[in-house]
């Protein structure tokens, strides 16, 4: 099953390329696939492998979203079980303790969408179509969009979207935030990105990321109470140290952290 997902790691970079033809549409094997694929980036990125990571698809698009010729045969109990599983990959996507970069081209649509969304930036050809069309099927998008696509975008313009189903197209998105990012050659700019993080200090990536994404979930002082937290625990690394003396002594933007390419 792991040949639907393509992982190669060069300079610090986890790519994680969708190879599910015609449209990297996820079924069950695909599911797993991506599965197998986060638990091991995961491995990676706590043993200082990985620094980041580029999500893309093979072929024509990003993703479809679900195979539709399997998704029609189930009925309630089916659904839900499968369903929770999809919720749970793609939430082990968005909380890898690493920056991840979405590469988007052709059609990121329903769950091509939702898998998007659990980046952390996204970069989107000109070409690009995103949407969560579920409502024309008479569903509702059920892995992360309602509750993603409306953090991301605000709950008025996410409503709009799933409720009429409309595909959007890169300069829209752009517009509204849903990417953040336009390039002729999407893959290509994701890596640039992804390689300019992996240059950085690596727990203090991770915080950021977790102080985002859990403050966003909670109250403001909960949020601020969590910020404290991590900053307090970043101060006994020797990348603060690194990064304080180097500043001090060179200026900004001249340290070279623990385990980024080049270090040593």
């Amino acid at each position: 099953m792991t040949e639907l997902v393509h992982t190669k790691i060069a300079d610090g970079v986890a790519t994680l390329r969708l190879d599910n033809p015609p449209l990297n549409a996820f079924d069950t094997a695909m599911r797993h696939a991506l599965a197998h694929a986060a638990d091991q980036l995961e491995r990676d990125a706590d043993e200082g492998r990985v620094r980041a990571v580029v999500l893309c698809g093979e072929g024509r698009c990003f993703a479809a979203g679900a195979d539709l010729k399997q998704l029609s045969t189930f009925g309630f109990e089916e659904v839900v079980g499968w369903n929770r599983a999809l919720q749970k990959t793609f939430t082990r996507i968005a909380e890898l303790p690493l920056p991840v970069v979405a590469a988007l081209h052709g059609f990121a649509l329903g769950g091509g969408l939702e898998l998007a969304l659990a980046a952390d930036y996204r970069v989107a050809a000109p070409d690009t179509q995103v949407g969560q069309p579920e409502v024309l099927l008479g569903i509702t998008p059920g892995s992360g969009g309602t509750q993603r696509l409306a953090r991301q975008v605000g709950p008025s313009r996410a409503k709009e979207l799933m409720m009429t189903g409309r595909k959007v197209t890169a300069e829209e998105a752009l517009r509204i935030g849903l990417v953040d990012q336009i390039a002729d050659d999407p893959l290509a700019a994701a890596t640039t990105y992804a390689r300019q993080l992996a240059e950085g200090p690596r727990l203090a990536l991770q915080a950021i990321k977790e102080a985002v994404d859990h403050g966003l979930d909670a109250s403001l002082a909960a949020g601020l109470s969590l910020e404290r937290s991590l900053i307090a625990g970043l101060f006994a690394t020797e990348d603060k140290e690194r990064g304080m003396t180097s500043f001090l002594r060179n200026g900004p933007g001249k340290a070279r952290f623990t385990g980024a390419p080049g270090d040593g």
